[in-house]
């Protein structure tokens, strides 16, 4: 069975490729090309839906495993063809926009940004600004147009990431994995570093998503249950 793994930004999917390269090698297909989210809607999933045409018709036989930063639904149409299970790893979605933010202050490089990073640097955008940035509202529902939370067979929580990749060790891969740790940029309880009042403002622009992670978080506990 193919995996299909969505690595959200700041949910701890870099670390979780790496695993995946200990286990897959070459038969690892790292998908970072697309970069829709930086487009226009429209855009975006009128590109997603010529992919998923494409995907399906050309295959992808010389891989076991696909990771990267693309909307899940360009894979849907390959699950006709051939089995896929899907993957991917939530976080808060207050401290995932606090690692996003804090992360994009250390690597940002003028000659390789995109304009969205360009401007948050040099404009010099506060932590709040940026919470309550258009362009990133919703991330998690941007990504998955058209895809059901419940399409995952997994879905990791990264503020319980070893016990939950020990549950895909066992239960997916049935394999022990290696942990590793790669582009750690806040801690855990970064979104208690907001005032309250600002938190519960950034909760609400983002309510989509604070819904897809408390289903998700509902779904480990029955996943954990069973």
């Amino acid at each position: 069975m193919k995996l299909i793994s969505l690595h959200l930004p700041k949910t701890a999917g870099s670390s979780f490729r790496t695993t995946l390269e200990d286990v897959f090698a070459e038969r690892l297909l790292s998908d970072y090309g697309d970069k829709s989210i930086s487009k226009p809607p429209l855009q975006r999933h009128k590109e997603v839906l010529i992919s998923a045409q494409s995907v399906a018709e050309q295959g992808t036989d010389e891989f076991d495993c696909i990771h990267g930063h693309f909307l899940p639904l360009k894979y849907l149409l390959l699950a006709d063809c051939e089995p896929c299970c899907f993957i991917t790893w939530m976080r808060h979605p207050v401290e995932r926009l606090i690692s996003h933010y804090h992360y994009w202050q250390q690597s940002y490089h003028p000659e390789f940004a995109a304009p969205h990073h360009k401007r948050v640097i040099e404009e010099g955008w506060s932590l709040e600004q940026f919470c309550l940035s258009e362009q990133f509202r919703n991330i998690y529902a941007q990504y998955l147009w058209g895809f059901p939370l419940e399409n995952f067979t997994f879905v990791g929580i990264t503020e319980h990431y070893n016990e939950d990749l020990d549950y895909f060790a066992r239960h997916l891969l049935k394999q022990p994995l290696n942990k590793h740790r790669v582009n750690v940029t806040a801690r855990s309880d970064a979104r208690e570093r907001l005032p309250p009042d600002i938190q519960r403002a950034v909760e609400r622009f983002h309510a989509a998503d604070m819904q897809l992670y408390e289903r998700a978080l509902q779904m480990r506990i029955k996943r954990n249950n069973d």
